[in-house]
């Protein structure tokens, strides 16, 4: 009895020792399967995304295609220059103007160009087609502007519909003449600092560029008149970093809208140029927000603010202040900065290009420069104090500022986008959804609507001269015109006015300006002067 006892508890032991090893081999044997089935899976997981990206491509390229066909219907009744399937219209490096030059030659009123094989633009620069499209209210072209989106935010600019329609409305006052009246003593005041400097840097053999100086003289014009700054911008010197970042913007919006690639925001944020653009445009908000919280602290002075109580209209950061929207509350802060950035910059950059392209005119005309000058010093004498009522008292000087303004115009295009079908008066029609560039340049160098385009001619703009009503547009037109055109005028008229008082301008033959188009028209070299002051 005591051996069968012995013998179960051995049976019983062998067989837990073979269920421990059955279990342990179906654990390694398990493990094993796992082993390798795991690259299996993987293999799995890579085909099905292989398959998915390959409809994904199927997919865009079947959305690329019929974009395309509808494009091609849609722009078949415009003829354009050979243009390549996928990479469109290839021009060299910034000779987009020349380019463009060529092809209003060819093709009178408008033709499709066209950016690569889905993307495509009508490009007028008829008068009778500047008419039909600036009298709708077709918003802008939301594929390319909202590029612009990072840096100057949803203001005056980029809005579009009845929002648009509000901020115009409440900002208009900020251009009502009892306010631009006392802007022109602050004016004459910065184009003079700018002249002293000129004084101190010339010399008789060495040109000077003139865009950077006259772009800080418009800034700190504009952030005195509309921004109520106390310091000088000229000679503090701290908004030199704000001026370099809204060139470095100018330029890489401008490399933006030509990249298929780089439409995606994802793709452009990890590019060289998306962080450089990051960058520029943190420049440029923390100079905007110094300006707002600087103006925001004198407010909370009682006698600052007793002033502006007093003021029968309101300059134009007080009126973003203080405004309120229709259901009673005050501007965001973002909707606040997005139109002091848009202000800042289309008030500054704008007049300073038309500006040193009118200083470039004269000096390339210097019997019309000599003209002007008799004028001005005719009117003003030795004194240089320069009045609201002066300015509607040099006409040959304004000819020849709007001639100038005609060969550079200082905004070359813009771009809407149809909400609806159009027509135009020579029975061409387009769909809605179309994008249509309105080329100022290509209007204002239009051999059929100004004969001798590229002469400098300021008969042209005589009182008893007559001309298209939408031939000569450096300001836009329609409902959506340029909101700053008479400050801009004025200062134009101011600039030239003193600057004349002072100094000859002559051309540096070795470096002649080469136009390129950004924002505002640039010159790819900058502008170069020789100026002998006047005895």
């Amino acid at each position: 009895m005591l051996l069968r006892f012995r013998q179960g508890r051995l049976e019983h032991s062998v067989a837990v020792r073979e269920n421990q090893c059955s279990r342990s081999h179906c654990t390694m044997s398990d493990s094993a399967l796992s082993l390798f089935r795991f690259p299996g899976s993987v293999s799995g997981l890579l085909h099905v995304a292989s398959l998915l990206g390959l409809l994904l491509l199927l997919f865009k390229a079947a959305q690329f295609y019929l974009h395309r066909q509808w494009l091609l219907r849609a722009l078949q009744q415009f003829p354009c220059p050979p243009s390549h399937w996928l990479f469109g219209h290839k021009v060299q490096p910034d000779q987009d103007l020349q380019q463009l030059l060529k092809w209003v030659e060819e093709f009178p009123s408008a033709f499709p160009r066209w950016f690569w094989g889905s993307k495509a633009h009508l490009v007028i620069y008829d008068p009778d087609y500047m008419k039909v499209i600036l009298g709708r209210s077709d918003p802008k072209a939301n594929s390319s502007y909202r590029l612009l989106a990072p840096w100057i935010g949803y203001g005056l600019l980029l809005l579009n519909g009845q929002t648009w329609f509000q901020h115009r409305r409440m900002l208009t006052p900020a251009f009502h003449y009892d306010i631009l009246k006392p802007y022109v003593e602050i004016t004459a005041d910065c184009v003079r600092v700018m002249l002293d400097k000129w004084e101190k840097l010339i010399n008789q053999d060495s040109p000077l560029e003139i865009f950077q100086h006259i772009s800080l003289m418009t800034l700190d014009s504009i952030m005195k008149c509309a921004f109520s700054y106390q310091g000088s911008v000229q000679l503090d010197g701290n908004s030199h970093s704000y001026i370099q970042a809204i060139g470095d913007l100018n330029n890489l919006f401008f490399a933006r809208v030509r990249n298929a690639f780089h439409q995606n925001d994802i793709i452009y944020s990890l590019s060289s140029n998306g962080r450089r653009s990051k960058h520029a445009s943190q420049l440029a908000h923390e100079h905007t927000d110094q300006v707002i919280k600087q103006r925001k602290a004198q407010l909370q002075n009682e006698e600052e603010l007793d002033k502006v109580r007093k003021k029968r209209h309101l300059d134009f950061l007080d009126i973003l202040l203080f405004s309120k929207t229709e259901n009673g509350s005050s501007l965001s802060d973002e909707d606040l900065r997005a139109e002091v950035d848009t202000f800042m910059f289309e008030g500054h950059d704008t007049t300073a290009s038309g500006i040193a392209w009118t200083f470039y005119a004269l000096a390339m005309h210097p019997k019309h420069q000599q003209r002007c000058r008799e004028e001005v010093q005719s009117l003003l004498g030795k004194g240089a104090s320069v009045t609201w009522e002066h300015l509607d008292q040099m006409p040959y000087t304004t000819m020849c500022i709007k001639e100038a303004l005609r060969i550079y115009p200082p905004v070359p295009v813009v771009i809407r986008e149809l909400t609806k079908p159009v027509t135009f008066p020579d029975g061409k029609s387009l769909p809605k959804g179309i994008p249509i560039t309105l080329s100022f340049y290509a209007l204002h160098h239009n051999a059929k609507v100004w004969p001798n385009p590229e002469v400098f001619d300021p008969s042209r703009f005589a009182p008893d001269s007559a001309r298209h009503s939408h031939s000569f547009l450096p300001f836009s037109g329609g409902s959506r015109n340029c909101i700053g055109k008479q400050f801009a005028m004025n200062e134009l008229k101011l600039a030239v006015a003193l600057t004349l008082l002072r100094f000859e301008l002559r051309p540096d033959p070795t470096r002649v300006p080469f136009p390129i188009p950004r924002l505002v028209l640039k010159s790819k070299n900058g502008i170069h002067l020789h100026l002998r002051k006047l005895h």
